[in-house]
C-alpha cells in the first residue's frame, strides 16, 4: 500500500545531551577514538547492530536508554570532553588560515567514490578510501573545499562466497534517512534540485549534504520521483551497468555537480578532478562562461584551464573510460552545438590528436586538456603517466610532459589502533597524531619503550584473530557448512604466531595467488613446528571479473586443505572496518602486484604507521619508501618476456625472504621479545610516519596546485576576461600560422673533441613566415647521447640572440655551455611564447629540428 502521506521519525534526545544529534551527524566521530568511544558507551550491541552508524543508533535506541544517559554524571563527563573537543576543532585556525588567511570555498573536489566511513557506504576501494582521506586532510588543515560525489541507492555490492567459494553479490538499499546525509534545501525550503539533459530528455539530481569535519560534501541523487523508467537507476551502484549507464552517472557528476554548486552560490576557482570521471565539470563551466560571459570556445577554455587540476590513478591504458563515438553524439552532439564548435573538435577534446579523434573519447584525455595541473599518484606512476599519455604533447621528451607526481598518503588518524596512538601522544607527542607532516623529531621514536611497543601490537594481534574468527564462524553458518566446519572455525588462526595479511580488490594483476604459487613449498614454511606462520586474505572481485572470482574460489579450496586449514583464513565482504582491524593487526603486509600496474596503494601505508612491516613488489609508493631496515622488497625491477617465469622468480622470492629473513627475524627472542623486529618497526615509523600521509599529500597539493591555479585563475580573469581573451586570441593567431615555421640552417663550433667547461657557440637559421620572433622560444636541447643515439634526461637553453635576416628570415644564436663529460648532442626546437602562457608546451605547438 503506497502512503498518502510521509514523514520522518527522529529520537527526542535530552537537552542535556542533545549535542549528540550534531555529532552523529559530522563524520569528523569517525577519527576521534574518544568521539568512537562515547557512542559505543550509548549501546555497545547496537554499535555493532547498526554497522558502526551513530545516526542510525540513536534511531535504535530506547527512549528509557536516553534518559538514562542524560543523568549519568559519568557519560555527561565524557560527552562534555567530546562536545568541547568538537567545537574547538571546528572554530580554532587551521594550517591554512595561518598561511593563507581565511577564505570561502574556492577549490571543488569531484570524485566518483568517497571512502569515509563504513557507515556511509558509497565506495569500492583505495580510490575512494583516498578521496575519503583527502577531505579529512583538508578538513584538519583547514582548506576552502567542498567535495562532490553521487549518493548510490545501493552503493558499491555486498560480497558473499557460496560453499565452493564462487563469489555472489547483493545490493542493499541504503537508507539515506538513517544516515549522515541530510538533504539541501533552496531559497524557497524546497530541496535542491538540479536538471541535466541527457539524449533529448531533462534528468533530475537531488542534492545531499555530508558534514566532514569542517569540509561539505555535497552528493547527488537521481531516485526521485521528478524522473521517470530508468533515470531512477542512474546514481543506484557504483561501477555497475554497462557503458551507457556510466556516461550517464559521469554526466551527473561533471555538469550536474558544477549546476549544484552555483545554486548553492558555490563559485569554485579550482576544480580538482580524481580521475577522469568527472571530466564533463570542464564542459560546463565553458558552456557557463560563454553562455553569462558571451566567450568564445577558445576563450573560454584557457579560464577553465587554468583552474583546473587533473590526478590521474590509473597505470594502463585499460583502466581509462573511453567512450564510443556514437555514445558520445547521442549524449553531446547537441552540446558540442551549445558549445559552438564542430563534431570533430568536440571529439578531438576527448583524444590524443586530432587525426584520432574518432577512436573514442577518453575522459582521462579530455580532463588534459582542460587542467594545466596534472599529476600521478607516485614518483614511479608520474614516470608511467608520461609515458601512457605521452601522444597528447607529441615530440615532447618523455622526462617533459607536463604530468608531474604528488604520492598518495593516508589520514593516520582514521588507521591507527586506539592503542598506538596512545603509545604515540604518551612518548612523541600531540603534534605526531595532530601535525604528521611537520614531525621532525625522529629520535622521539626510541622513547617507546621495546616491551611496551610489541605488547600493544600483541593485543592487536589478539584481538584481529578474535575478530577473524568471528567473522569465519558467521560465513560458515550462512554458507549453511557442516556444524564440524562451523565448530573448526572457533580454532583457526593462533594469536601469539607471525601473521601476514592480504587485502585488496582481487584483479589478476594484484596478484593474490602469487604466495600460494608452490603450495607444498608454502605448507612446509606455515606449519614449521617452531616457527609457524599463517595469512589472512580479504577482498572482492568486480562483480564482471570472472578470472579475480576464480582466484577467490581457488583460494578459499586451498585454504580447506589440511594443511592449511588452520594457516590460511578468507574473510568476505572487505570493507573499512576488516581493513581496520587487517592493517592494525597483522605483523607483515603483503602486496604483490605486476610492477608498474599499481599507481601508488596505500593500504601498506595503513599498516605502517602501526607498526607492521611492509613486504611488497618494488612498485607504487614502496618503490620510493623503501630500503633497507624498514621492511622488505620482493625481487628486483626486473621485467621478463615470460611472465610465468617473472611469477615463479617472485614466488620464490617471498619464500626466500620468509626463510631466510622475516621468520628468523620474528622469532629470534632476546627477553622474550622480538628485538630485531622491534627495531624494524620503529625504523619504519620513524621512515614513513612522516610522509606518506595524506596532510602532507593535502599541503603538496595546496602549496603546487590548488593556490598556483587560483593564482592563474584569478590573473587571466581580471579585467572582465582580458587576460583569457588575450591568450585565446595569441594561441588561435599562432596556431594559423605554426605549419609554415621552417628550421632552415643549424651551426656550432663544435668538434669532435670539446672540453668541459667550453662555451659552444650554436647559431640557428629559422623561417618564421609571418610569426614574430617576439612570440616565440627556440631552444636548444641538449644531454647525453646513449647508445640508441638518442638524447636522455635533456636540458634546454634559450637562444636570445636575435638578428633579422629579411622578411621571416631570423638568425638565433646563443651559447651552450659544456658542463658533463661523455658524448653530448643537441638539437633545435621552438615553442611559443607568451607571458600569459603557463607553460609553453601546448599540444600541437612545437617545432624541432630534422
Amino acid at each position: 500500500m503506497r502512503p498518502v502521506t510521509t514523514f520522518r521519525v527522529i529520537p527526542k534526545i535530552p537537552e542535556s545531551i542533545e549535542k549528540l544529534r550534531t555529532l552523529a551527524y559530522n563524520l569528523n566521530w569517525s577519527w576521534d577514538y574518544e568521539a568512537v568511544s562515547l557512542i559505543r558507551r550509548m549501546d555497545h550491541d547496537l554499535w555493532e547492530e547498526a554497522d558502526h552508524n551513530p545516526v542510525k543508533i540513536l534511531g535504535m535506541i530506547s527512549q528509557e536508554r536516553l534518559d538514562e544517559l542524560s543523568k549519568d554524571d559519568g557519560f555527561l563527563a565524557h560527552y562534555r570532553r567530546v562536545t568541547e573537543k568538537f567545537e574547538r576543532y571546528m572554530q580554532e585556525p587551521k594550517w591554512y588560515d595561518r598561511h593563507f588567511g581565511k577564505k570561502d570555498a574556492i577549490i571543488a573536489y569531484f570524485s566518483l567514490e568517497f571512502g569515509i566511513t563504513e557507515a556511509l557506504p558509497i565506495y569500492s576501494g583505495g580510490l575512494g578510501i583516498l578521496a575519503g582521506d583527502h577531505l579529512k586532510s583538508a578538513s584538519d588543515l583547514g582548506i576552502p573545499l567542498v567535495g562532490v560525489g553521487l549518493l548510490y541507492q545501493s552503493g558499491y555490492f555486498r560480497q558473499h562466497l557460496n560453499y565452493d567459494g564462487w563469489q555472489a553479490e547483493s545490493y542493499p538499499i541504503n537508507d539515506f534517512y538513517n544516515m549522515a546525509v541530510e538533504e539541501v534545501k533552496d531559497q524557497n525550503g524546497n530541496n535542491l534540485v538540479v536538471s541535466i539533459d541527457l539524449s533529448g530528455r531533462k534528468v533530475y539530481a537531488k542534492a545531499w549534504l555530508v558534514n566532514v569535519g569542517r569540509v561539505r560534501l555535497y552528493l547527488l541523487d537521481t531516485n526521485i520521483p521528478l524522473n521517470t523508467g530508468l533515470d531512477h537507476d542512474i546514481t543506484d551502484e557504483l561501477y555497475g551497468g554497462d557503458n551507457e549507464k556510466r556516461i550517464q552517472q559521469e554526466m551527473v557528476l561533471g555538469i550536474g555537480g558544477i549546476r549544484m554548486l552555483r545554486q548553492l552560490g558555490i563559485l569554485p576557482a579550482v576544480c580538482h578532478m580524481n580521475e577522469g570521471h568527472s571530466a564533463f565539470l570542464g564542459l560546463e563551466r565553458i558552456r557557463i562562461l560563454m553562455h553569462e560571459q558571451k566567450m568564445t570556445f577558445k576563450q573560454a577554455i584557457e579560464v577553465v584551464r587554468a583552474g583546473g587540476v587533473f590526478t590521474t590513478h590509473t597505470p594502463v591504458p585499460a583502466g581509462i573510460d573511453v567512450f564510443p563515438s556514437d555514445l558520445m553524439r547521442k549524449y553531446f552532439v547537441d552540446y558540442a552545438k551549445e558549445l559552438g564548435i564542430s563534431w570533430d573538435d568536440f571529439l578531438a577534446l576527448g583524444a590524443d590528436s586530432y587525426e584520432n579523434r574518432h577512436n573514442g573519447f577518453s575522459m582521462a584525455a579530455l580532463a588534459f586538456h582542460l587542467a594545466e595541473r596534472s599529476n600521478g599518484v607516485s614518483k614511479l606512476h608520474g614516470h608511467v603517466s608520461r609515458n601512457i599519455f605521452r601522444y597528447i604533447w607529441p615530440g615532447l621528451p618523455q622526462e617533459e610532459i607536463p604530468i608531474t607526481s604528488i604520492t598518495n598518503g593516508i589520514h593516520h588518524r582514521s588507521w591507527i589502533s586506539h592503542d598506538v596512538e596512545s603509545l604515540y601522544y604518551r612518548y612523541m607527542g600531540e603534534n605526531w597524531i595532530q601535525e604528521p607532516q611537520n614531525m621532525n623529531k625522529k629520535e622521539h621514536v626510541d622513547e617507546i619503550p621495546d616491551e611496551e611497543l610489541w605488547r600493544t601490537h600483541e593485543r592487536r594481534r589478539e584481538r584481529l584473530v578474535s575478530f577473524a574468527r568471528k567473522k569465519l564462524k558467521k560465513q560458515l553458518i550462512r554458507r549453511g557448512a557442516p556444524i564440524t566446519e562451523i565448530k573448526t572455525a572457533e580454532e583457526v588462526l593462533d594469536p601469539e604466531i607471525l601473521t601476514i595479511g592480504f587485502a585488496r580488490r582481487f584483479a589478476t594483476y594484484k596478484r593474490a595467488d602469487l604466495i600460494l604459487r608452490h603450495p607444498d613449498r608454502l605448507a612446509r614454511i606455515l606449519n614449521n613446528e617452531n616457527t609457524p606462520v599463517q595469512i589472512i586474505f580479504s577482498g572482492k572481485a568486480h562483480p564482471k571479473d570472472t578470472p579475480g572470482k576464480e582466484l577467490i574460489r581457488e583460494l578459499v579450496h586451498l585454504s580447506q586443505r589440511e594443511e592449511f586449514r588452520k594457516r590460511i583464513v578468507f574473510l568476505e565482504d572487505y570493507d573499512i572496518a576488516i581493513a581496520r582491524y587487517l592493517v592494525q593487526g597483522v605483523d607483515v603486509w603483503l602486496n604483490t602486484p605486476r610492477r608498474l600496474y599499481e599507481a601508488s596503494g596505500t593500504s601498506g601505508m595503513k599498516a605502517a604507521v602501526n607498526g607492521v612491516l611492509n613486504m611488497s613488489i618494488l612498485d607504487g609508493w614502496w618503490d620510493e619508501a623503501f630500503k633497507q631496515g624498514i621492511g622488505w622488497a620482493i625481487g628486483k625491477v626486473d621485467e621478463y618476456s615470460d611472465i610465468n617465469y617473472q611469477y615463479d622468480i617472485e614466488a620464490n622470492a617471498i619464500y626466500d625472504l620468509l626463510e631466510k629473513e622475516v621468520i628468523p627475524l620474528f622469532y629470534t627472542r632476546t627477553d622474550k621479545l622480538p628485538r630485531g623486529w622491534i627495531h624494524y618497526m620503529k625504523e619504519s615509523i620513524r621512515s614513513l610516519y612522516p610522509v606518506f600521509n595524506t596532510n602532507r599529500m593535502v599541503i603538496e597539493y595546496t602549496e603546487r596546485c590548488y593556490n598556483k591555479a587560483e593564482n592563474r585563475y584569478s590573473l587571466v580573469t581580471q579585467n572582465n576576461f582580458e587576460n583569457a581573451k588575450e591568450l585565446a586570441r595569441f594561441k588561435d593567431n599562432i596556431a594559423g600560422k605554426w605549419a609554415k615555421i621552417k628550421i632552415e640552417d643549424i651551426r656550432s663550433d663544435a668538434e669532435e673533441k670539446v672540453m668541459i667547461g667550453h662555451c659552444l657557440t650554436v647559431l640557428a637559421t629559422v623561417n618564421l613566415g609571418e610569426i614574430h620572433p617576439d612570440h616565440v622560444d627556440l631552444q636548444v636541447y641538449h644531454g647525453l647521447v646513449d647508445n640508441t643515439g638518442m638524447i636522455t634526461d635533456g636540458v634546454s637553453d634559450s637562444l636570445k640572440d636575435i638578428r633579422k635576416l629579411s622578411d621571416g628570415k631570423y638568425e638565433f644564436s646563443g651559447c651552450l655551455n659544456c658542463t658533463l663529460s661523455g658524448m653530448q648532442g643537441f638539437s633545435i626546437r621552438i615553442l611559443p611564447k607568451n607571458d600569459l602562457l603557463e607553460n609553453p608546451f601546448v599540444p600541437g605547438l612545437i617545432k624541432w629540428a630534422v
